[in-house]
């Protein structure tokens, strides 16, 4: 094989989007278009002048495919992924992996039947030049060990007409969250990435703070590691203007993004060594703050993109395998479980308590919502 033949199955504003930036990535072709959506397949089919579907296991029939990209809603993603393993297509699967952990659990287990092929989930910001500087910088021991972490996501502003543009939106039956399974996965993938899994979390979470849904829109946490790091965790979609900023806070300096920009304070002494060894009752290690320019890319859904055409054509490692995608899902499901439960929630989570709990809430959802068409805009709007 020296092209990879991929349908995208799911072809609203997101799948469209990928449709659109495969021209940008090299050994790629796209094959086809699926989605339940008759008239969005006629559309998109005449448009990239590719056979069409409306029925993905239609698709996966077929040997007009290698891979498929999923981008439907978030309940399909597993049972998808899954369907696509067994029919031996790889697999790049958009975030979140599903929408909670035994779902994605089980797709993790049909992979591991198939080694052979790739399995990836759409985290590209792990692609970013801001993001892999700093993890290198973490890696290299540039702050030491982790003392806290403050994440502050907060600019993920929504109105409510992007809540009614679709029915499954902002629903416990439809979607199973909302802002922390929607617009924060790629933070809670970073978290975990650059810092490693809390061992437990206590959240608040708002239901319908700030507009018209019965999920939550806005969130704050409190995470503990094992070596006694603390942390906050803040994402909403109803402030604004929002903040976009993180503090990552060792013994030894601390590495703040903000704006586009990475910077590093180095402590002259550890702190816990000048706390142990200063005479000085007010002193404090003196810091040298330096400016890093992180690297750029071309643009991070098709760098992504390329890593899993590569891990197909030349066996090169996968950026983010699928497997990786329970770890921000279980911090998603740990934060609501805290939040609606009113209490600690140990990691790694208890799978089947969650999964209870958001069989409780659709089973006891009275909430009914009013649609409307959604204008036509640039998907690249919503990205950060």
């Amino acid at each position: 094989m020296d092209r990879v033949r991929l349908a995208v199955i799911g072809v609203g504003g997101m799948g469209e989007h990928h449709c659109k930036s495969f021209a940008e990535v090299a050994g790629l072709d796209l094959a086809a278009v699926c989605d339940i959506d008759a008239e969005r397949v006629r559309a998109l089919s005449e448009q990239f002048h590719v056979p069409g579907f409306i029925n993905h296991r239609e698709l996966l029939d077929s040997e007009s495919v290698d891979a498929v990209l999923i981008a439907t809603p978030h309940y399909l993603h597993p049972p998808m992924s899954i369907d696509a393993m067994r029919a031996g297509k790889h697999v790049l699967c958009e975030k979140p992996i599903g929408v909670y952990t035994h779902q994605a659990e089980e797709a993790n287990r049909v992979h591991a039947q198939h080694p052979e092929l790739a399995y990836s989930v759409m985290f590209q910001m792990r692609m970013a030049g801001i993001n892999k500087t700093v993890r290198a910088l973490i890696q290299a021991g540039e702050i030491g060990e982790l003392t806290r972490v403050v994440w502050i996501n907060t600019d993920w502003f929504r109105t409510q007409a992007y809540y009614d543009s679709g029915g499954w939106r902002a629903t416990w039956t439809g979607e199973g969250g909302g802002v922390l399974l929607n617009q924060s996965p790629h933070s809670l993938d970073l978290l975990q990435w650059l810092v490693g899994m809390p061992k437990r979390v206590r959240a608040h979470c708002h239901l319908g703070k700030g507009h018209r849904i019965e999920v939550e829109d806005d969130v704050t946490a409190y995470l503990e590691w094992e070596n006694g790091a603390t942390g906050v965790f803040l994402t909403s979609t109803l402030e604004a203007p929002g903040t976009n900023r993180v503090e990552l806070i060792g013994n030894s300096g601390k590495i703040v993004i903000e704006g586009g920009k990475v910077t590093l304070h180095r402590n002259s002494v550890p702190a816990d060594e000048f706390i142990r060894t200063s005479d000085n009752r007010f002193a404090a290690p003196e810091a040298t703050a330096v400016e890093i320019a992180p690297d750029t890319g071309k643009g991070l859904h098709p760098e992504l993109t390329q890593n899993f055409v590569n891990a197909i054509l030349y066996q090169e490692p996968l950026v983010a395998p699928g497997e990786d995608g329970v770890r921000s899902l279980a911090l998603s499901n740990a934060m609501l479980l805290s939040g609606l439960r009113d209490k600690w929630v140990e990691l790694p989570l208890d799978g089947v308590e969650y999964k209870a709990l958001l069989d409780e809430l659709c089973a006891n959802s009275t909430y009914r919502k009013t649609l409307r068409e959604a204008a036509k805009e640039d998907m690249t709007a919503s990205f950060h």
